[in-house]
């Protein structure tokens, strides 16, 4: 079922969010994608469930943009284990349901950057959905 709230998402990019992919963090500090994920930072959910949270980008790169967070604190794609199956295809399923609710029919991307080289620049694991306009290939 998707729900929402009327709070808007308050959080201020940091310089190392606008590059091209940052190192993790040395510490394993929380992260701000995490915060949100638990409620401690405000924000307004597109959709929510007891696994993922989706709100739309603070920075959108198409008309559409929106990330899929999962609840679970996974830092990269890379760290998944096995029992995360379930979790990751129920992150992608959401991703297409919320993508049904925003008429992206003619298509959309969805994206996974992971690590450094794959510019990931907020270590907790999310999927970007990017759609209404055309993309190309190869992306960048």
């Amino acid at each position: 079922m998707m729900t929402g709230t009327d709070t808007p998402v308050a959080a201020p990019v940091s310089p190392s969010q606008t590059e091209v992919g940052v190192d993790p963090p040395s510490d394993q500090q929380d992260t701000i994608f995490g915060k949100i994920a638990r409620g401690e930072i405000p924000a307004k959910f597109v959709y929510q469930d007891e696994h993922c949270v989706v709100i739309d980008d603070i920075s959108p790169q198409a008309p559409v943009h929106f990330l899929v967070l999962p609840r679970k604190p996974i830092q990269r794609l890379a760290h998944c284990q096995v029992s995360d199956i379930p979790l990751l295809g129920h992150l992608l399923y959401i991703a297409k349901q919320v993508a049904e609710t925003r008429h992206l029919d003619s298509g959309y991307r969805v994206v996974i950057n992971d690590g450094k080289d794959g510019c990931q620049s907020v270590y907790h694991l999310h999927i970007h959905v990017l759609g209404q306009r055309t993309l190309g290939w190869p992306p960048g």
